[in-house]
């Protein structure tokens, strides 16, 4: 099921066009990527699934229907720009935009605590926001985006100002919000994040869509046909007609081999040709990390 369509959808600013005939559908339960250079028009699509500003001409839909000014009640927005005021205490800011997102004082402390836990600052409830660091504000605005139950979150580079062992806290928690069912468009520059978390992508590039679908077909769809082969021994000398050796490096117990698959010659002939000739204890074929395929989709355009 399609939670949010955005359909045809084209925005410009005093002459430039910052989204050009953009159409993206985020499935329900699943982690999006949101992806592009800067300056691509990802935040200018942000800002329209959110109704901080309108589209030129375009819908955008949730569940089915044209979105309307009650749905941002059901969207938890992580914005890459943060805004916490730094002179309020840390619990009492986070009070303060729970009930500014419609929770009840009772319930908001109740779900503050429990987030607070997760998060290990219940020590720092009474301390000013300033006197956080990066990485502490940032969980605060994390716990702050999600602290209402959205059914819709929208995360503008979350990892930003995490060091890795925050950084994987929070991978966590949001594959449990998707365990939950909740629906998550991540925005990032960080490609491994990508790989791990996100079920589809849409790239955009120069305000339009250059690259869209599932995160494992995109991959495979940009394989070069290399394979990293392990062999038993220090030896691997032999020339064939359905491969090229593109590396070699050798231990006195194995050996590890980079090969490239010519013409039309199949995966089980490559390997059966090999293993005529030399234990494998490994066959894998390589596929491109997103990173890979970011770069050379937006340098080819």
């Amino acid at each position: 099921m399609i939670y949010l369509e955005a359909r045809n959808v084209i925005k410009q600013y005093a002459g430039h066009r910052a989204l050009n005939d953009v159409s993206i559908k985020v499935p329900q339960g699943k982690i999006y990527g949101l992806l592009g250079p800067n300056g691509a028009g990802k935040t200018t699509l942000i800002r329209i699934i959110n109704r901080i500003t309108a589209p030129d001409s375009g819908e955008v839909f949730l569940n089915g229907r044209p979105s309307s000014q009650s749905d941002i009640y059901n969207i938890g927005y992580l914005p890459e720009e943060r805004g916490l005021y730094k002179k309020m205490k840390v619990k009492e800011h986070a009070l303060f935009l729970a009930e500014l997102k419609g929770l009840k004082k009772k319930e908001a402390n109740r779900r503050i605590d429990e987030w607070f836990e997760k998060f290990d600052i219940t020590s720092w409830k009474d301390k000013k926001i300033e006197e956080l660091s990066k990485g502490m504000q940032q969980k605060i605005q994390f716990i702050t985006t999600v602290i209402h139950d959205p059914e819709l979150l929208i995360l503008d580079e979350p990892f930003s100002g995490f060091d890795p062992v925050n950084a994987e806290l929070l991978k966590k928690e949001i594959l449990e919000l998707k365990e939950k069912g909740k629906t998550i468009i991540l925005s990032t520059h960080n490609m491994e994040s990508v790989e791990e978390l996100c079920d589809e992508i849409t790239l955009i590039n120069k305000s339009q869509v250059v690259l869209q679908g599932n995160v494992k077909e995109i991959r495979n769809k940009y394989k070069k046909h290399v394979f990293t082969v392990i062999v038993n021994g220090n030896g691997f000398d032999f020339s064939s007609a359905l491969f090229s050796l593109e590396s070699k490096e050798s231990n006195i117990e194995t050996t590890k081999v980079k090969i490239k698959k010519l013409g039309d010659s199949s995966n089980s002939q490559i390997l059966r040709e090999i293993t005529d000739r030399y234990e494998v204890l490994s066959f894998e074929e390589e596929l491109p990390s997103m990173n890979e395929i970011f770069i050379q989709t937006v340098t080819n355009l």
